[in-house]
């Protein structure tokens, strides 16, 4: 992951192209990441199930990596990868819709702790319908077993072994920036006047170690989360400041979040450094996160000079 190579005119073009078309776009100080294409496979394998509906976080996306897209009848709405838009949500935000699902007559329906409300398992349940506990992600060493587990539900295992041999070297390869940015990852819902900075096991922290940067929520902070104040942000004093789209959406855009206490006096803000990454995407932790991990390093680089 330390890779280091001299790099020639052709490149530097190369490179300023491919930043600029496809790994994000810009939109004055402000760095967006949109989207990351997903690690994929092919395999001879048959899954022993034609019907799954897929809420646990990221299982609907690992699915379609394993190229099963086909027995998939139902996806919760944050499973996004343009491979499932044809796909059903048959969750009310995150909410489970036992109706919708039994409805549609699965099989399976794959879940994680998150999912809810219980209420709404026990009628699947009671519907006759098998449903799976699948382990939650929250870094990047917790993927392979929730794709083993994912595949396993599916009763495709060598898929998910096939699958987790792929990622592995994709995450192999996300290639450090070199940069060793000060980052803070904020988590904003400005219409609930939640602002929070992430800590340790925000799941964040997983990716910015990953470029090479430095978490310095994550350093400050035992918890995931910890409510920000002006006295907070400005001791931490990130160079870039990372946060989700629909986030940065709600406290009205740059200038909203520049505007929220102690932001303007960081590095960060005083600099305008801001990195919205798509809500979906950011802690997916699964067939996405390594081409995420290569567009997150760029922008980090970008902004870096």
């Amino acid at each position: 992951m330390r890779a280091r190579a001299k790099i020639s005119v052709i490149s530097v073009i190369t490179i300023t192209l491919f930043l600029l078309s496809g790994c994000a776009s810009q939109e004055s100080s402000l760095l967006k990441i949109d989207s990351a294409d997903a690690v994929s496979i092919s395999t001879q394998e048959v899954p022993q199930v034609s019907r799954v509906v897929a809420l646990a976080n990221g299982s609907a996306e690992i699915i379609a990596a394993m190229g099963f897209t086909s027995i998939l009848i139902g996806r919760d709405i944050a499973s996004t990868d343009k491979e499932l838009s044809e796909i059903e949500i048959v969750t009310s935000g995150h909410q489970v819709v036992a109706e919708k699902i039994i409805a549609l007559k699965p099989e399976l329906v794959i879940v994680d702790k998150s999912t809810g409300p219980a209420a709404a398992l026990t009628a699947l349940k009671k519907a006759g319908i098998a449903v799976v506990q699948t382990p939650e992600a929250w870094t990047l060493t917790d993927i392979a077993l929730k794709v083993t587990q994912v595949a396993q539900a599916i009763g495709a295992p060598q898929s998910g072994v096939a699958l987790n041999v792929q990622m592995k070297e994709r995450l192999e390869a996300a290639v450090e920036n070199g940069q060793k940015k000060r980052i803070a990852f904020l988590y904003l819902r400005g219409g609930s006047a939640i602002y929070l900075i992430g800590g340790k096991e925000s799941g964040a922290d997983s990716l910015i170690s990953a470029i090479g940067s430095i978490d310095v929520g994550a350093q400050r902070f035992s918890n995931p989360f910890t409510a920000m104040t002006s006295e907070s942000i400005l001791e931490l004093n990130p160079e870039i400041i990372l946060v989700m789209s629909k986030g940065l959406e709600s406290v009205g855009g740059v200038k909203g979040l520049i505007s929220l206490p102690g932001i303007a006096q960081t590095d960060a803000g005083a600099n305008e450094r801001i990195i919205a990454v798509d809500d979906s995407l950011l802690l997916s932790f699964g067939p996405r996160t390594p081409n995420l991990l290569n567009r997150l390093s760029a922008a980090v680089q970008r902004m870096a000079k």
